[in-house]
């Protein structure tokens, strides 16, 4: 019965698979916590140096820092957070493809892009569709630390401080919850102005010490870092839930290949039987 041979051997195969992808779930489900809980310990802390970055946009202040100042358009940067490995899903192929037809919209108005990407998936596939990579960071690691992110990053700001590109934006996955993640991308230079109610209100101003440049200098940077930073494990929290959600599916769909393959090797089992019985009876027919 050679053909019932090759279908258990084909069900010890999957179920060993289905093992593995279940195994692989309950891992995604520990790390997805803890992810979750980095992300939500950086969140206060980024929004509120959002919030006054976007007060001081507003503000009449007597130095205007470099950030701040909007100017034509020529040349735009991404830093695109994806992940190192695979088996997240379509996590990636969806944050890829919005930043592709971001990308493309402004090439059809003459604006040039450049990308400084974050993990080894966007390294990979930037480079192999012909985008400007201009700088890459790699393996992370599921703790990331600023220290970890600023050499890539300051390529893209040193750019824009030098005119070389006009806008920057960083693109992350942004963690909706656990069934849902949405690619986002997120003007960071120049620096937008506050636009909740309060602040519309009234004009925004601020007191010094010891004086506006340097100050901002400092704050602006550390907004930067804050915001790559917050992309960063806010991607990695949607990593983990989406390949936790990828091994639940995959698990499941093994099941139900084994399922059916079970049905096909009763099918043929009794197909085997029902033949022997057949050559039993037709060899006792001929005897007689």
């Amino acid at each position: 019965m050679a053909v019932g041979k090759e279908i258990r051997t084909q069900i010890n195969s999957i179920n060993n698979t289905r093992k593995i992808t279940s195994a692989m779930e309950l891992v995604a489900a520990s790390k997805m916590r803890k992810a979750q809980d980095r992300m939500l310990v950086s969140q206060p802390y980024a929004q509120k140096v959002r919030a006054v970055i976007g007060h001081l946009a507003n503000a009449n202040v007597e130095f205007k820092h470099s950030y701040l100042q909007e100017r034509e358009v020529k040349r735009v940067g991404y830093i695109v957070v994806s992940t190192d490995r695979g088996l997240c899903g379509g996590l990636n192929v969806n944050l890829f493809k919005a930043v592709s037809l971001h990308a493309a919209e402004l090439e059809q108005q003459g604006i040039q892009t450049q990308v400084c990407a974050i993990g080894s998936k966007g390294t990979g596939f930037f480079k192999a569709r012909g985008f400007d990579v201009v700088a890459s960071i790699t393996h992370v690691g599921e703790q990331p630390a600023v220290a970890d992110l600023i050499g890539g990053v300051k390529v893209m700001i040193d750019d824009f401080e030098s005119g070389k590109i006009d806008q920057l934006h960083v693109v992350y996955n942004q963690f909706v919850n656990t069934m849902v993640q949405k690619p986002k991308i997120d003007q960071i230079l120049p620096l937008k102005p506050a636009d909740d109610e309060s602040n519309r209100s009234y004009a925004w101003d601020y007191l010094y010490e010891p004086d506006a440049e340097s100050l901002l200098n400092g704050l602006l940077s550390r907004f930067l870092e804050a915001q790559v930073y917050q992309g960063v494990v806010e991607n990695g929290a949607c990593e983990q839930a989406s390949r936790m959600m990828a091994m639940k599916n995959a698990t499941e769909n093994a099941g139900d290949m084994i399922d059916n393959l079970k049905l096909e090797y009763n099918k043929a089992r009794q197909a085997a039987i029902t033949q022997e019985i057949s050559e039993i009876v037709g060899g006792a027919a001929a005897v007689q």
